[in-house]
């Protein structure tokens, strides 16, 4: 009760200094009164998209919807507080100046005719419009953002496409393609055509393999009913198809009535891998041999060095008849596992694959110039590829999204690698 109470409190904090900046450009009390109202209504209506949140429906719209207008609304109208605070401060700091002042020269002023009154406008200089003018247009900059990351971004999919060279990778593998997708999150589309499209994008890559590194569904096996079809029709790969679970795929985020609803849903999600035409890897391995030459597919169940998620990945039961000289591909959904525990696995695992961190879905990426995002302050390695040692990670931003309904600066990604030998 007490978090809702200081949550309102901060809410409220920021209405008034965001009307602050609107006031100022609108004199009218009927302009003013319809800010009031329109800003009420839309304050309800994210508190009834929350209110319906339930994991254990594949309609998570309401609540998505609500996540979105949060960073919409309140992302812009924080800076507008920000902004408008230290004018505040400054404008405080002018009162107590221009006060101060004054009382030392009338106390210095014998006649009380020629003593100086104070401001009839008041203690605090007025508010000055080129002030909010500034906050204004740089709040605009996350409002157009978001915007753009809701109604376009979250479906804007993006092929990836690197090559990595090793020095003992088996020669009949070399130029060796495959396509990495992860974080479907199926429970969160709404849109047929769009994910068509990715479809046609995956089918199109010149790919020997597709490996995917998972949450394939936000909680509940059911969401994927009405697009399964469609991920049924990315086209069968030389070398095979291949998926592992992710922190959602185990329905846990879901409050169950029975223990055994929760393990037949998990059974479900199990169940869609092969529905969907893919080989389930959970903490084993297979191997693909070419020319009879052999790598290695290594699929871990999930394993997170935070907390909340569960720490089921077994690299010892994955590797079981695997040498440490054969060439490996580890597939493990959270990228916190590459330095807690795969580096230095002696089993040594040359390309490890994750997801996990959508790149929070929000931030900046301009290749050679500037990478942030508020996930890097909580995974060193979040998006993109990272070396170590000799040895690779390379962390998908997510195929889909959850909790915010769209995607701004970090779009949507299909990931492409081909092996090199190094030469």
């Amino acid at each position: 009760m007490l978090r809702f109470l200081l949550l309102g409190i901060v809410l409220l904090f920021i209405e008034f200094y965001s009307y602050q900046a609107f006031k100022l450009y609108f004199k009218r009390f009927s302009t003013r009164l319809i800010y009031i109202i329109v800003s009420v209504l839309l304050v309800v209506f994210i508190a009834y998209g929350f209110s319906t949140f339930d994991p254990k429906t594949p309609d998570m719209h309401w609540s998505l919807w609500s996540g979105a207008l949060v960073l919409l609304l309140y992302l812009p109208k924080l800076i507008i507080t920000v902004l408008l605070l230290c004018e505040d401060i400054v404008r405080i700091v002018l009162g107590v100046s221009s006060y101060l002042k004054r009382e030392y020269i009338n106390w210095n002023i014998k006649d009380p005719s020629k003593k100086l009154k104070s401001d009839e406008d008041g203690f605090l200089p007025s508010r000055r419009k080129f002030v909010s003018n500034i906050a204004l247009g740089i709040a605009s900059i996350p409002f157009i953002s978001v915007l753009h990351g809701i109604t376009i971004g979250r479906y804007r999919f993006q092929v990836y496409e690197h090559i990595i060279e090793f020095e003992d990778l088996p020669v009949a593998f070399d130029g060796f393609r495959f396509t990495q997708l992860s974080d479907i999150h199926c429970g969160s589309f709404d849109n047929l055509e769009k994910l068509q499209h990715a479809v046609d994008l995956i089918n199109s890559q010149r790919s020997d393999a597709l490996l995917f590194t998972g949450d394939l569904v936000n909680s509940v096996a059911s969401e994927m009913n009405p697009w399964l079809s469609t991920f049924q029709n990315i086209r069968p790969h030389t070398f095979g198809k291949f998926s592992i679970l992710g922190n959602h795929d185990y329905g846990t985020y879901a409050r169950w009535e029975t223990k055994e609803l929760e393990e037949e849903n998990f059974k479900a999600i199990c169940n869609l891998s092969d529905q969907m035409g893919f080989q389930l890897l959970r903490n084993e391995h297979v191997r693909l041999i070419k020319e009879g030459q052999s790598i290695c597919i290594v699929g871990v169940e999930n394993w997170g060095t935070n907390g909340k998620f569960m720490k089921y990945g077994n690299l010892d039961a994955a590797t079981e008849g695997v040498g440490a000289s054969d060439f490996k591909i580890l597939m493990s959904h959270d990228p916190s596992h590459w330095e807690a525990k795969v580096l230095e696995h002696p089993k040594q695992f040359q390309l490890t694959l994750s997801g996990h961190t959508h790149g929070s879905q929000f931030g900046i990426e301009i290749p050679g110039f500037l990478r942030w995002s508020p996930v890097q302050y909580i995974y060193k390695q979040w998006a993109g590829l990272y070396e170590q040692m000799g040895k690779y990670l390379y962390v998908n931003r997510g195929f889909g999204y959850h909790a915010y309904k769209g995607r701004t600066g970090i779009w949507p990604e299909i990931t492409v690698i081909e092996l090199r030998l190094k030469k």
